[in-house]
Parts: C-alpha cells; sequence; structure tokens
C-alpha cells in the first residue's frame, strides 16, 4: 500500500526530487542525538521508515527549541520537522501537521522526598484546613449564642449584653475541647440540653477533624504533596516555556515558572525550589528515569491530551504521501515493537 501510494505521488510529479532539509530538536525517547553526531529515537526511526520506502532524500538539521523548528517550517527553511511537537491550534494556523502518530497526555515530576516539617506546614496552610477550623468555630459562637439566649436572665455568669454573649461564646469553646466545661456552666435546663447536645456533637467533630489532618499528613507523606491537576494550585510549579505545556497551563490560568528546557526544570524540582514540573509525560518519565531517578518521581496520573505529528509547511506536496505512510507505519507490528521497547507499553495512551 505504501509502495503504491509514493509511486502514485511520484507519477504526479509532487514529490521534490531534491534533498530535503528536515529539523529535529533532542526530545527523549523521541529525538535523540548520539555521540557521532547521527539522530534516533521514536520519531526519527519513523521518518527514516517513511523516507526509505518513499526514497526520499533528506538530512537532519537540530534546532535549539520546538518554537524554532516551527518557525522555520513555516518559513519554508526546513521541508519538514520531526520529534515530539505537539499539535495545537495556534501551530496549525502557521504550519500543517500530518497524521498523528503518538498520542499521550501532561506528567507530573515531583520530588520524591519531602520534609515532614514542610508536609506539616502545607497541611496547616491549606484551604480545607481552614475551612474546617472555620466551621467548627461557626458551631460554637452558634451554641454560645443558644446558651446566651437561655442563660442571660437567670444565670448571673451569662447576664448583660455584649459581656455575657463574650462569657457563652468563650464556654462554648472550652466545651468544645473538653476542658473545664464544668466551671460556670449552663444552669437552665434548655442551656443544659443545649450544652449537653454540643458536647456530644464537638466529641465527634474533633475526632473527625483529628482523623482528617492525619490522614492528609500521611497520604502526603507516601504520596507527597501533589497527586492530581487539582493540587497543581497549591504548590509552585515549572513548565518549559513557549511550549504547549505552558499554554495549556495558561489556559487553566495556573501560575507557573518557565525553564528553558526540561533539564533546568527537572534540576530546580530536585533543589527544591519548585514543587512540581509539568511537561509531555513520555518525554518527563523518559528524563526522570535516566537522570533524576534518585531524587524526582512522575505522578501517576495524567491530564489533558497530546499529539505529536510531522510538522510541514503550508500547502507541502508531501502532505498526501506522509499521511498515509505515518497511517501505514503505526499500525504495523514494527511501531508497537518498538513503543514497548522503549516507553514499556505497546500502544499509545
Amino acid at each position: 500500500m505504501l509502495a503504491f501510494g509514493c509511486s502514485a505521488v511520484r507519477a504526479q510529479g509532487t514529490v521534490p526530487d531534491k534533498e530535503l532539509v528536515v529539523a529535529t530538536k533532542e526530545a527523549p525517547p523521541f529525538a535523540m542525538k548520539q555521540q557521532d553526531g547521527s539522530w534516533g529515537g521514536i520519531s526519527i526511526d519513523l521518518w527514516k521508515r517513511i523516507a526509505d520506502g518513499a526514497h526520499l532524500r533528506f538530512r537532519l538539521v537540530e534546532t535549539q527549541s520546538v518554537q524554532d523548528l516551527i518557525d522555520g517550517v513555516a518559513k519554508g527553511t526546513f521541508d519538514a520537522g520531526v520529534a515530539a511537537v505537539t499539535v495545537t491550534a495556534a501551530r496549525a494556523r502557521g504550519v500543517d501537521f500530518t497524521q498523528p502518530f503518538y498520542n499521550t497526555g501532561l506528567g507530573i515530576a515531583v520530588p520524591v522526598n519531602e520534609s515532614p516539617w514542610v508536609s506539616i506546614g502545607r497541611a496547616l496552610l491549606s484551604f480545607g484546613f481552614f475551612q474546617a477550623v472555620g466551621l467548627l468555630l461557626g458551631f460554637a459562637l452558634a451554641v454560645g449564642f443558644l446558651i446566651w439566649l437561655f442563660e442571660r436572665r437567670k444565670t448571673e455568669h451569662f447576664s448583660g449584653g455584649a459581656k455575657g454573649l463574650g462569657s457563652s461564646f468563650w464556654w462554648s469553646t472550652i466545651a468544645m475541647t473538653q476542658a473545664g466545661a464544668a466551671a460556670n456552666a449552663p444552669a437552665t435546663l434548655p442551656g443544659r440540653i443545649v450544652a449537653t447536645g454540643w458536647m456530644i456533637a464537638s466529641v465527634i467533630a474533633i475526632a473527625v477533624f483529628t482523623a482528617g489532618i492525619t490522614s492528609t499528613l500521611t497520604r502526603r507523606e507516601l504520596q507527597g504533596a501533589v497527586h492530581g491537576f487539582n493540587d497543581l494550585r497549591s504548590v509552585r510549579v515549572g513548565a518549559v516555556t513557549n511550549s504547549a505545556t505552558a499554554d495549556y497551563l495558561t489556559r487553566q490560568q495556573l501560575s507557573f515558572r518557565a525553564f528553558p528546557d526540561t533539564q533546568s526544570g527537572l534540576s530546580a524540582t530536585s533543589r527544591g525550589e519548585i514543587d512540581a514540573f509539568v511537561h509531555d509525560k513520555p518525554l518527563l518519565t523518559w528524563v526522570v528515569r535516566n537522570d533524576f531517578s534518585t531524587s524526582i518521581r512522575v505522578v501517576d496520573t495524567s491530564f489533558s491530551s497530546e499529539r505529536y505529528a510531522i510538522v510541514l509547511p503550508k500547502g507541502s506536496a508531501l502532505r498526501p504521501m506522509l499521511d498515509l505512510a505515518t497511517l501505514d507505519q503505526i499500525e504495523s507490528d514494527w511501531w508497537q515493537r518498538t513503543l514497548f521497547q522503549t516507553l514499556g507499553n505497546a500502544r499509545s495512551p
């Protein structure tokens, strides 16, 4: 099928009979530069198989960033771009993309070990903690107000306006902590009924509150402060500048610190300068596994949707042939073996 498609396209004179200039950028394991200057990786191997099948002559040219690759293809400096380039609407306005050859999502890298005191501090300063404390204090004030209504005319300690109301609030708070509630207790039957109910309810509330805090600290110790996208809003986040990840975080109104590349972002994560680094998950997993395995781990979850494709200039005559060739390759047994041997999974997510 591939040979027939390429022959048909060549017969129409749409494939240029010249050496193609193909841009790439290091993005292990999709595009990797070897010590001898040659290139390999999932994307590069895919391009080489397509080029061999279509008898295309080409040379690879390295760019410093994905944006440089995109700009060069858009200007016609390069005939194609092959690496780990995500298809986005903004990019599609300036260049064309072939059929996607890999589907993935964004991943999160976090430090392996977090100080227990840092975990405790984050738990105590979290919105959930303040919400729970506010709820308990709100109940205490409501009970104190009821006690004051029942006792203000019959119990001297709770009599008067602001002074009696303040005493009621204070007694309600003491009763909630189960410390010294017998002193200056309500004397009327309605007041004692409210006080009894409040002391029983407060025992349960304090137990639930304590269990929640303990559970949060335990989870942070075992899993870290970040184990999903929503946790990114309460920590220091990093991402590669001018990347699809940065665009996604911006759309989500999530602030982040920009880094020039993955290595620098992960280095900052390992030093504790940021709490989480977000990037394409397969690229993130590869770099962490090879360079930061003792200090950083990748969270199991992933989010968003990323599709990698070959980049072409607008209206490129290569696109019909490359679309068909790409589909032919990713449906082959070779592609499944390549993904399994490189990434450990036989299919893209």
